[in-house]
């Protein structure tokens, strides 16, 4: 594909980027699909909605997250370097853009923060969302908590019996919590009976969808409600250092929480991206890698890459991580694959669990299995890289959810 002239520029009018995303629903959704696209439009015109939104993000959420240089796990990394070709040492600046500090533990809640907003400007008096590892779960009935809504959570029953804690958070907050025994029972599953009920109940419901994939609008604006990681990100490194990053890392499953960190360096040239899609047991295995293992189709109303057989039957995913295990990818992502701006590897479940061990022994920070993956993606290429680059990694959540499925993939009674 030629590259476009940004990278920054905006989906065509009926949400392609390129030959990715658009509107696959059905025609009872599309008059709401179509409500969505012009409300949001005019709230992006709106100062007032802004402002609310900033206040929310600041006073709610506690924005901005922190920028965290993470010099012992630099070190670490450095000491197995290889030194370059002349002699020279080797191992790159490691730093963090702390989303993982976010309140509800997980950058989830700026794009429910945003959708919350819309739902109340468009009438809706319910909520439904779809959940993985439980954490837009989470931030969905947080929103819903705070706005006084009623909401209703889908979350695929095998996750629900590897994410108890966040299952009993939702809970607590006053969701309902409906486990689907459907499919493979994960986050595919939540996210078919998530549209099933939109369906029935287009009236007075509001799908806030918890990452940048779906019929567009949702990829955009899920998108643009995330960037608020890039443009802090952005300021704070120029801040401490007076630069913009080598390269920038983050781990994907539908692919919210990278494209907030790399949509404002887009059409930064010198910037390099890495995307870190879920190996699990090994591409020639189960995994959640649908760059890598996958091809195009259309799935939950957007065409992007898919994991299917040749009948272009959906084929399950699997990752250790639950907030990777699905098996597409946000449409941006695809075409960003495609015209060679931003590059994407996949890290193994293994991978993933010695990166979570490793920056809770080097940091003292216990990070989601999410971000698992782009931390064991740092510690791969940082060792090759100059000693005065710098690597941008997003921790994306923190991993208070998963320890039990670390505990029980490590052997460990707990």
């Amino acid at each position: 594909m030629n590259a476009p002239n940004s990278f920054r520029a905006q989906p065509d009018d009926r949400g392609h980027f390129g030959p990715y995303g658009g509107r696959y629903v059905s025609e009872t959704l599309m008059p709401l699909i179509l409500d969505l696209e012009r409300e949001y439009r005019a709230a992006k015109e709106d100062a007032g909605f802004a402002a609310q939104f900033d206040d929310l993000l600041e006073h709610y959420v506690g924005r901005p997250s922190p920028l965290y240089h993470a010099e012992r796990l630099t070190d670490t990394l450095r000491d197995s370097a290889p030194d370059g070709p002349h002699g020279e040492k080797r191992g790159a600046q490691v730093w963090f853009k702390r989303d993982e500090l976010n309140h509800t533990g997980a950058h989830k809640i700026n794009n429910c923060i945003g959708q919350i907003l819309l739902a109340i400007r468009m009438g809706k008096t319910r909520i439904i969302a779809e959940t993985g590892a439980g954490q837009h779960g989470v931030a969905t009935a947080t929103v819903c908590a705070r706005f006084g809504l009623p909401c209703v959570i889908y979350m695929g029953a095998k996750d629900v019996e590897r994410q108890q804690p966040n299952v009993f958070r939702m809970k607590l907050l006053g969701a309902e919590v409906r486990a689907v025994e459907s499919g493979a029972r994960t986050l595919k599953d939540a996210m078919n009976e998530a549209l099933r009920d939109w369906v029935a109940n287009v009236h007075d419901t509001f799908y806030i969808i918890g990452t940048a994939a779906g019929p567009h609008p949702y990829p955009e604006l899920v998108r643009d409600f995330q960037s608020v990681i890039g443009r802090e990100a952005r300021a704070q490194l120029m801040a401490r250092t007076g630069r913009l990053p080598d390269l920038l890392v983050a781990a994907i499953g539908g692919g919210s929480n990278a494209i907030g960190l790399f949509h404002p360096f887009l059409d930064d040239a010198d910037v390099k991206m890495l995307g870190v899609e879920a190996a699990g047991e090994g591409l020639d295995a189960k995994h959640a890698a649908s760059l890598a293992g996958g091809f195009p189709g259309v799935l939950h109303g957007n065409k992007t890459y898919l994991l299917q057989d040749d009948d272009g039957q959906i084929a399950e995913a699997h990752s250790i991580s639950a907030g990777l295990d699905y098996p597409g990818i946000g449409p941006e992502h695809a075409w960003l694959k495609d015209s060679g701006r931003v590059d994407y590897t996949a890290i193994t479940d293994r991978e993933a669990l010695d990166a979570f061990q490793l920056l809770c022994r080097t940091e003292g920070i216990i990070p989601a299995l999410e971000p698992s993956h782009a931390i064991a993606a740092v510690a791969r290429v940082a060792k090759d890289m100059p000693q005065d680059a710098i690597i941008l990694a997003n921790l994306c959540g923190r991993g208070d959810k998963d320890i039990f499925t670390v505990a029980e993939a490590l052997g460990v009674q707990i």
